[in-house]
């Protein structure tokens, strides 16, 4: 495997050396609405309704990550535990759980600057008014925690099935990046180019979304616009893949 960070080696592999702790079932728990996250004390139906929009929590409070976004890796708040592979299979087969992980997604995503446009195809586009995109994306350029953060979300969602969401996040930033200038930050570039468009078990469309963020990074006068987006996305719904490989024509 190419020269990936660790974490990332990790994941792509499944976490092979993982075990499965029967005893541990926080995130199930949490998920199935039963159990408070702590250090906050909330249920996860109870952040979604307190917190959207509230951008300072979100900012500034660190502990709520890891449980609204539960993986195979410790996290920062030791009051979370990793996720473990039998929490994921009940978790999976539940679909009062993956619509309220959807919904933190779509938590973050505002507090991004962003707002999932369709949960079929996973595209992404900017908040709309009265949300003021142009402050978030402001944000998340300068608060480069984030962009961990980030990486947790994406490992999330593809270990839950999710990974069109991935996709429609990704290549959102990308065209944002190309098209408008917006998010294109060293910082940003350097996690996405590196960890978040690694985050795709697909290797198909993993390969694709890396093809098209190397032609854009190329600066031969490539852009990757919205119409490019959409059509990607469609493509993959409606064929299983994302398409051959842009040509600088396109």
């Amino acid at each position: 495997m190419q020269n990936l960070p660790s974490d990332i080696q990790e994941f792509l592999e499944s976490y092979p050396d993982g075990s499965d702790d029967r005893s541990l079932s926080d995130n199930l728990q949490f998920y199935s609405n039963r159990l408070r996250c702590r250090p906050d004390n909330l249920l996860v139906e109870q952040i979604h309704e307190r917190w959207i929009g509230d951008y300072d929590k979100l900012e500034y409070k660190h502990g709520f990550i890891q449980w609204l976004f539960p993986i195979r890796e410790y996290g920062m708040n030791y009051e979370s535990q990793p996720l473990q592979p039998h929490e994921l299979e009940a978790l999976k087969s539940d679909p009062y759980a993956i619509s309220r992980i959807i919904a933190s997604y779509k938590l973050m995503l505002d507090f991004y600057g962003m707002r999932l446009v369709s949960l079929e195809t996973g595209e992404v586009g900017r908040s709309l008014t009265p949300r003021n995109y142009v402050a978030r994306y402001k944000n998340l350029i300068r608060s480069s925690h984030n962009n961990l953060r980030i990486s947790r979300i994406l490992k999330c969602l593809s270990e839950f099935g999710l990974e069109r969401l991935n996709r429609g996040f990704l290549l959102h930033v990308l065209n944002e990046q190309s098209q408008s200038k917006e998010l294109n930050s060293s910082g940003i570039r350097g996690s996405m180019d590196r960890w978040w468009a690694n985050c795709l078990r697909n290797d198909a469309d993993r390969a694709w979304i890396q093809a098209t963020i190397a032609r854009v990074r190329a600066g031969n006068g490539f852009v990757f616009t919205r119409e490019l987006y959409r059509e990607a996305l469609k493509r993959r719904l409606s064929n299983g893949h994302l398409g051959e490989a842009v040509s600088d024509e396109a």
